[in-house]
């Protein structure tokens, strides 16, 4: 197990940096970057759901063979539940576009990911990993806790202003404004990337740095592709907005 183990680190490390350059060639065509092509599809809203529920299914399984139990491992479960039961079983079902049409083969990568993901997550922090209760006080845990949720507010405060958005503007894409859109064109995306490098941070794991880097991999380019779409489709779109960092680009 441990050998898979590796392996699979070594894999995500792989993928984030192939994903990373094929992004900037070739755009996911799922939202507005939607287009015929990518084979069978199926409603976004059940691509969403089996996607992304390896996660919460395989971090929650070694949680309970690896029979640690003390506040901090505990901790870690509900963090990591606390994103994959809303992105599993809520997100899929009130995210504006949940009826529109998603590629199987997209669904089915990310599926093979989140696999992956969990496994490695879940195995190399209560298999691999040694955690006392003092660990909660490190800064590590600190610093680490105050990212994750500050990235969470942002990426669930973003879903909702989404959500909103497209309820007063059906079936049209118009340009957000206010809040941290008046900054970035991908709040969404943002918060994500702080959420996972706060997990990174409070596990002080590779299995935690790996997602770390293969979220910025993923969403990272997909923001750029964004921003790009939004000037060229809404002429006047504000100049000074940036695609993902606010301030820097």
């Amino acid at each position: 197990m441990v050998t898979i183990y590796k392996v699979s680190v070594i894999t995500v490390f792989g993928l984030a940096l192939l994903v990373f350059v094929i992004l900037f060639y070739i755009s996911a065509p799922y939202g507005k970057f939607q287009r015929r092509g990518w084979g069978p599809v199926i409603r976004s809203k059940w691509a969403w759901m089996i996607m992304e529920s390896p996660s919460p299914a395989f971090m929650t399984i070694l949680f309970i063979l690896s029979g640690q139990m003390n506040i901090t491992y505990c901790s870690f479960i509900l963090i990591w539940l606390s994103h994959y039961l809303h992105r599993t079983f809520i997100y899929p079902f009130t995210q504006p576009g949940k009826d529109k049409p998603y590629p199987m083969v997209v669904a089915s990568m990310a599926f093979v990911f989140n696999c992956l993901n969990g496994f490695i997550n879940g195995y190399g922090i209560f298999f691999m990993g040694e955690y006392n209760t003092r660990w909660m006080l490190s800064w590590q845990v600190i610093s680490g806790a105050i990212l994750f949720i500050a990235g969470y507010i942002i990426n669930k405060r973003t879903d909702e202003e989404f959500r909103l958005l497209r309820k007063k503007n059906p079936g049209e894409y118009v340009v957000p404004d206010g809040w941290l859109f008046n900054y970035i064109s991908n709040p969404h995306y943002f918060g994500e990337i702080v959420e996972w490098g706060g997990w990174a941070l409070m596990t002080w794991s590779l299995p935690g740095v790996a997602f770390f880097i293969f979220t910025i991999a993923n969403l990272f380019p997909r923001a750029v592709s964004s921003h790009r779409w939004y000037k060229e489709n809404f002429r006047d779109y504000p100049k000074e907005r940036k695609a993902i960092i606010p301030f820097i680009i």
